[in-house]
């Protein structure tokens, strides 16, 4: 399945990870978030409840490009940036293309939906 981020006007597209927390995250779209920036490294933003981990692997290292899910935390994550291995970080998607609409400004709006 494919989502879309919109930010700033730019269409971002990405491929839903095959998993029950991805699932559950493609189940609460379309949103509205606005994205903070986190150690000069991704983009968070908290959502408006806690996502399934039920089957989700105990950590993943988090890409370029990758939408994740922090479950300590239960926030979204969209890396601009490579980071290492983090204990609770589920992925969720895949971004395809350019990640410069990322990193125009600390805060971002971003609208989240499915692609059509």
């Amino acid at each position: 399945m494919k989502i879309q981020l919109v930010v700033k006007g730019e269409r971002l597209s990405a491929t839903l990870a095959d998993n029950r927390t991805a699932r559950d995250f493609y189940a609460l779209l379309p949103q509205r978030l606005t994205l903070k920036d986190y150690a000069q490294t991704e983009k968070i933003a908290y959502l408006p409840r806690k996502l399934t981990t039920d089957s989700a692997p105990e950590g993943a290292k988090g890409r370029l490009g990758d939408v994740c899910y922090y479950a300590p935390w239960g926030n979204l994550a969209i890396f601009y940036r490579d980071f290492g291995y983090a204990a609770g970080l589920i992925p969720l998607a895949h971004i395809d293309g350019d990640l410069g609409a990322l990193t125009m400004a600390d805060s971002l709006e971003v609208v989240i939906e499915a692609a059509e």
